[in-house]
């Protein structure tokens, strides 16, 4: 092969060719897009801190997961308004876990709660 054809114009073939490319990559990209804008971490809102307290004799541990009442998980439900309520008390929601928490050990009284908590069915 010479120098002159390696330098040649491009052809109709060629150009066809490198926008036909072109468009299928744009067209890709743009499909694509909103799966890729889809797979980005979101923002979420960071969980309210460790809160340990002994009250009344009892260890309340909460955190963004769960409430535990001397080690032992407490059934908690997040009402549509934000308020919380408990299995301890389905007809009283508090405005925090913790106030939760303290509200089911004045509940409790000195009984401690199941280990496992019955399932419905």
């Amino acid at each position: 092969m010479s120098a002159a054809t390696a330098a040649a114009p491009l052809t109709r073939r060629a150009l066809l060719r490198t926008a036909f490319t072109a468009a299928v990559l744009a067209g890709t990209g743009a499909a694509l897009a909103p799966v890729l804008r889809a797979r980005r971490p979101r923002q979420t809102v960071t969980p309210a801190p460790l809160a340990e307290e002994t009250y009344r004799g009892r260890h309340i541990a909460v955190d963004a997961a769960e409430v535990r009442i001397d080690g032992r998980p407490l059934h908690v439900m997040r009402r549509a308004d934000g308020s919380y309520l408990s299995g301890i008390n389905h007809f009283q929601s508090y405005p925090t876990p913790l106030e939760l928490a303290r509200a089911a050990v004045d509940e409790l009284g000195t009984a401690q709660l199941a280990l496992a908590a019955p399932h419905h069915g």
